[in-house]
């Protein structure tokens, strides 16, 4: 069948752009490329409209999702010394780092409604709710999951026209409400949260996403496209091969590999992607030779940046390639490798499960912690507090500590260990002694 495909033409180097989207608090664009113009490019025969057979995703469909930060508004604070922050809420995530920022005896201040009673002349009680501004000296403070909403019970130290002074009252707090924190001593562990706060601000403000490579996947009837940002993954497009390309079974490479291209130009922009990753040497080949043609001038002056995984039926395997893994700049790729050897081998070095990590921690012998997110950020208030009590006595003892997000590419291979592992500074086969969990 004649076939002629769309490749994007670009007037001039400056026609690459990042495509205008109102990107929400949470999630972080990869930058898709601009098509300014559109060319017909064809076999040289009698030009026809090609199948649709390639699925294209919507923008949203390449979107990684990254976790978000809370404002800090104004601060004027030293350590060990009183002072204020004015902070506000931007995710429920961020509603737990304040139940863990504020204590008994901190004051917070913040707008907040009432309902009160007002006399009328008819000598009939009538009921308003007004806003006014509370500030509470903290006694208590409940996180409620549900809701993502921080309860604080205290005192309140001013006395306005409807709240009297040293009545107990409750604020709450939520994502999107501002306020104000006092804190008498302001000691390093508050320091540091703020400050992590601070630099994950700073850096998501100042990101570019750029992923680190795209991943090409052939499997019998059908190619997929992985793009890869700091190991999170995004799956950005299917194509299928067209059921008129495909002669005794099988498909005709050179129709189905225009499909794939055609597809990969449309969704990667060349000009700051790192490297491409394919599991066909005969697609390289292919890529190459059609790059010549069409002036595809990235892929002709980076082929050695096009790279071949021939044994990989799947995005995991690609990615545990350790070829693939000096590309990605992602350290919890290349520790969860580590990790998968150091158990494959029995090296005594490596261990998961809940019991066993806190026995390696209490033993300083951890290394680098890998804990799923969902662990980290649990639910259950209980077992959040237990996994961040882990996380920081690691950093603590001079470890490091490594979270995998759901959308880590290594976030379901290390769910199966259990959700927690780490790796060891010197082996403990003592450990297995107690729990078969660990490997000796």
């Amino acid at each position: 069948m004649p076939i002629s495909l769309l490749i994007p033409f670009h007037a001039s180097k400056n026609k690459t752009k990042y495509t205008n989207l109102d990107i929400t608090r949470s999630k972080t664009l990869i930058p898709l490329q601009f098509q300014p113009q559109q060319r017909r490019y064809s076999t040289g025969r009698r030009e026809e409209k090609e199948e649709n057979t390639t699925s294209f995703p919507p923008l949203s469909s390449c979107i990684i999702h990254t976790y978000s930060t809370m404002k800090i508004l104004h601060k004027d604070f030293a350590l060990n010394q009183a002072g204020t922050v004015k902070l506000t809420a931007e995710e429920p995530d961020d509603v737990w780092v304040l139940y863990n920022l504020i204590l008994p005896g901190d004051v917070v201040s913040a707008d907040t409604t009432r309902k009160v009673h007002l006399d009328s002349s008819s000598k009939k009680n009538t009921a308003s709710r007004i806003k006014l501004t509370l500030n509470l000296k903290v006694t208590s403070r409940d996180f409620h999951k549900d809701s993502s909403t921080l309860r604080l019970h205290g005192r309140n130290l001013h006395s306005n026209q409807h709240v009297a002074a040293g009545s107990f009252h409750t604020l709450s707090l939520e994502p999107h409400k501002q306020f104000l924190l006092r804190k008498n001593l302001w000691e390093n562990d508050a320091l540091q949260t703020l400050k992590d706060t601070a630099q994950k601000e700073h850096s998501k403000s100042n990101s570019t996403s750029i992923p680190d490579l795209a991943v090409v996947l052939f499997h019998p009837h059908h190619a997929e496209i992985h793009l890869i940002a700091e190991g999170a993954t995004a799956h950005c497009t299917k194509v299928e091969s067209s059921p008129n390309s495909r002669k005794n079974g099988k498909v005709s490479s050179s129709v189905f590999f225009r499909r794939v291209l055609a597809a990969l130009v449309r969704v990667v922009d060349f000009k700051v992607l790192r490297s491409v990753v394919v599991t066909s040497e005969e697609f390289r080949k292919f890529a190459v030779s059609e790059a010549r043609k069409l002036k595809i001038r990235w892929i002709e002056d980076n082929k050695t940046r096009v790279v071949v995984v021939e044994d990989g039926d799947c995005l995991e395997k690609v990615l545990s390639d350790p070829t693939v893994t000096e590309l990605v700049k992602d350290s919890r790729i290349g520790a969860f490798r580590d990790l998968w050897e150091m158990v494959c081998n029995d090296s005594g070095r490596a261990c998961y499960g809940s019991e066993e990590v806190e026995r390696a921690k209490e033993m300083r012998a951890i290394e680098t912690l890998l804990i799923t997110d969902d662990l980290f950020r649990n639910e259950e208030v209980g077992t959040r507090q237990r996994y961040a009590g882990l996380v920081k006595s690691v950093k603590d003892g001079g470890g490091k500590a490594l979270v995998f997000s759901p959308m880590h590419v290594s976030a379901h291979q290390l769910a199966q260990l259990t959700g927690v592992a780490a790796i060891l500074r010197f082996p403990l086969p003592d450990l297995e002694l107690q729990d078969g969990n660990c490997v000796k």
